[in-house]
């Protein structure tokens, strides 16, 4: 088995998910290779009337190609060659491979790895840019041999200019030894960056205004990256609007401090993380959180189960929250109105029950009983999304607590989960006769029950949804309606 073109028999079942989880969420290059550069002309009709057409409208045709159609283009004519070079060139290595397909990455370092490689470096050495899109994914960077390829390719990058940029090294695991250069911080024009199975340049050590101006949005996809290195990138794009980090080889306890921070989301969590919240004034999305594997610190203080709400421990900016826990565990379950009470302004509330193996009885049906009154709950909360049902009492004691507090809710909309024991049915059946029979504080909410069509064990969670500022359903909390 293999993970695009990895073998898997040394893989940890975690590694492998990671890598399924990173190669499936490769931002789509805006130029494909389906169409044909070839085009027959009718028989009666031999005239070349596409070189009759004027500079500018020829180079919009020639940057809609790839590098490689692009590139052919030269042998037509003086003009053509001209029209190429002044022409911005999307650069895809996938479209460098013979087969041009993207599903057949290279197994392991050898001829095929080595000839992408080297055709990447051709065409950023030839070509003056600028590139509006480079996707590198193909080669294998083990060892300090490769340290000078990679520094000269940011070089050029930087040089020509380079808007998004989606930068995965094919050996895994990422070798320690090989870092990214720290000239990645001379690419200014970069607005969109996504790094996968690399080990994050050391900060420390960048000169004087090293900064990325541009960057909109940052992807951090299996990447070794210190807390400090990832506080200094934050500091260092004062534009940027949307952090997605997932599957981090190394544990987090960075603080989001950003003013222009809009979107955060960590999916999934390889081991316990921290996750820091300070001055974002901007933070609108934020998820998905795990009471079982975030700690959310506000400010200077770590959050716990009974925290009390105050200035310092609130995030007021965060309007949608996406949770995932497990209900059956009391520690998951009581941490939850905690993490409430630090967004005081959520209007929409996604919550994902996980599924468990284990057969607990120390369950505490009194915990939304006990629970003091939660500001976003009794004020803001309009939407709330229960995703995976599974029967679980606890479950249904929170979905009551929400019933009976939530003063504006107009909507409430549970996916039941679509693999359920018969015991498990009759307990939703009864769960749902109750919690009709609650004392609603919204007389106009809306409640709709439908049944999950999401395959056991997988998560409701999208890279490209979550970090699409433009939709109004990232984690696609309605996407059974």
């Amino acid at each position: 088995m293999s993970v695009h073109g990895l073998p898997t028999e040394k893989m940890s079942p975690v590694e492998e998910v990671m890598l399924i989880f990173l190669y499936s969420y490769l931002p789509s290059p805006p130029v494909s290779t389906s169409p044909s550069l070839c085009c027959a002309a009718a028989a009666a009709d031999k005239a070349d009337r596409v070189s009759r057409l004027p500079d500018n409208l020829l180079r919009r045709v020639v940057s809609l190609l790839t590098a490689k159609d692009g590139a052919r283009t030269t042998v037509l004519s003086s003009r053509w060659r001209g029209i190429w070079r002044s022409s911005p060139t999307v650069l895809v290595d996938t479209h460098l491979l013979p087969s041009g397909d993207g599903e057949r990455r290279p197994a392991r370092a050898g001829d095929a790895s080595r000839s992408v490689t080297d055709a990447v470096s051709a065409v950023l050495e030839s070509h003056p840019g600028p590139f509006p899109f480079v996707s590198l994914t193909c080669s294998f960077m083990m060892d300090g041999a490769h340290s000078d390829l990679l520094e000269r390719w940011f070089q050029l990058l930087a040089t020509k200019g380079v808007d998004e940029l989606v930068f995965v090294n094919h050996s895994w695991p990422p070798s320690r030894g090989l870092p990214l250069p720290s000239s990645l911080f001379s690419c200014a024009s970069l607005c969109r960056l996504f790094i996968g199975a690399w080990v994050f340049p050391d900060t420390a050590a960048l000169p004087r205004g090293a900064a990325f101006p541009n960057l909109r949005h940052l992807v951090l996809a299996c990447v070794a990256i210190k807390d400090n290195d990832l506080e200094f990138v934050l500091a260092a794009s004062p534009v940027l609007e949307i952090l997605t980090v997932t599957g981090s080889l190394t544990p987090l306890r960075a603080r989001l401090t950003s003013h222009s921070l809009r979107c955060s989301s960590a999916c999934p969590p390889s081991r316990r993380t921290t996750v820091k919240i300070g001055h974002a004034p901007k933070l609108r999305v934020l998820g998905y959180l795990e009471p079982g594997v975030h700690v959310l610190q506000i400010s200077n203080t770590i959050i716990e189960a009974g925290t009390k709400a105050s200035m310092h421990t609130t995030v007021p900016s965060v309007q949608m929250l996406a949770v995932q826990l497990q209900f059956a565990f009391c520690s998951e379950v009581e941490m939850l109105p905690s993490f409430l009470r630090c967004f005081p302004s959520v209007e929409t509330l996604v919550v994902e029950s996980r599924a468990h193996r284990e057969t607990l009885i120390n369950l505490n049906f009194k915990i939304w009983q006990q629970a003091s009154p939660i500001e976003c709950v009794q004020s803001h909360l309009k939407t709330l999304a229960f995703h995976e049902l599974q029967g679980k009492h606890n479950e249904f004691a929170f979905l009551k607590f929400i019933a009976e507090n939530a003063r504006r809710l107009e909507r409430m909309f549970i996916l039941i989960k679509n693999e359920l024991s018969y015991t498990e049915r009759q307990v939703v059946a009864a769960g749902v006769g109750s919690l009709y029979c609650a004392n609603w504080a919204s007389r106009d909410c809306n409640v709709q029950y439908k049944i999950s069509s999401l395959p056991v064990g997988c998560s409701t969670w999208s890279l490209p949804r979550g970090s699409d500022l433009f939709l109004d359903d990232p984690f696609e909390a309605f996407r059974e309606e």
